[in-house]
């Protein structure tokens, strides 16, 4: 299964204790998968997912906090393998316009409003609720392998306003996008990742999202690493290739002979190593020298021999 999806079955399975904390996780699932239907002026209530978990949690929920009667269908998909959809059904009876006033899907004027119902989300642990609820209705969370994301999708655009502004009060500059007929709420950095997955409370999706973002940091050091140790190596061994041109040019035109002392004996070493660098020669020099101390009679050898090539050319 993917990330998201075994974060999202993690999250199903943590129940609220609190009766308000199940309120808001409630009331943010309700807000993002429940469909009212009105015939003969009677309401009923209808939730669709295709977590079993979440339908299993909706029911409980209405049971603990409301006492109400819910049904849970399920469907199966037959188009190319799909998951299977579950309904949580509530028929229509007097309880539900009290659920759906609790749940903040209608007001005291039997409108829809299209905040979040300030009551739910007073506390900091009703607010966390909140969050893991809306993460369940239609959050999803990319493969820390990958590129950093995460995103929920609200067809409701001050509500993804609302969403946003909630994110803000825990320091999460949540940004939105829109998506054919959708409003994407969505986090890049994964600092923020982590930090809402922990407010959510799944915290074992935290720590494999954090070992995946270790493992693929350390990966993309060795390979920085490693490409610069490359580019290095390629550096040194042209080099040292120009430098051995210039050496036998010398040795050619007016023999090595002629030479000073200190610049004959870095072209013979050369010569002989031609794959070590600059430093390691001069530490094979008696007295030992630096490497600049090498790179300065390299650079006289190679005026020398620019001399001889101009010389020919004259």
């Amino acid at each position: 299964m993917s990330f998201s999806v075994n974060t999202k079955n993690e999250l199903a399975r943590i129940m609220a204790a609190k009766p308000c904390c199940q309120m808001a996780e409630l009331a943010a699932m309700v807000k993002m998968d429940g469909l009212i239907q009105i015939s003969h002026s009677q309401m009923s209530l209808h939730l669709l997912t295709e977590s079993a978990a979440v339908a299993r949690k909706v029911f409980t929920y209405l049971k603990n906090l409301f006492g109400v009667h819910t049904d849970i269908l399920m469907k199966k998909k037959a188009r190319l393998k799909k998951n299977n959809v579950y309904l949580v059904r509530m028929l229509p009876q007097p309880e539900v316009a009290r659920v759906l006033s609790s749940v903040g899907m209608i007001d005291e004027q039997g409108q829809l409003p299209d905040i979040i119902k300030p009551e739910l989300i007073k506390k900091d642990c009703c607010r966390r609720s909140y969050l893991r609820g809306v993460f369940l209705g239609g959050g999803s969370v990319s493969d820390p392998e990958g590129d950093y994301h995460l995103e929920i999708l609200v067809n409701d655009e001050n509500f993804s306003l609302a969403l946003c502004q909630l994110m803000k009060r825990y320091g999460l500059t949540a940004k939105i996008n829109k998506r054919k007929n959708w409003d994407v709420v969505y986090l890049k950095g994964s600092e923020e990742i982590v930090k809402l997955l922990n407010l959510m409370g799944a915290h074992g999706a935290l720590l494999n999202f954090e070992n995946a973002r270790i493992y693929k940091d350390v990966r993309n050091s060795v390979n920085r690493l490693v490409n610069c140790e490359t580019a290095n190596l390629n550096k040194t061994v042209n080099a040292a290739v120009e430098q051995i041109k210039d050496i036998k040019l010398i040795e050619e035109a007016i023999g090595l002979f002629k030479l000073p002392v200190n610049l004959r004996e870095v072209a013979e070493l050369r010569l002989k190593y031609p794959d070590t660098c600059l430093k390691e020669l001069g530490e094979m020099l008696v007295p030992r020298i630096g490497k600049s101390g090498v790179n300065h009679r390299i650079r006289r050898i190679q005026r020398i021999a620019q001399k001889i090539r101009e010389s020919k050319k004259n």
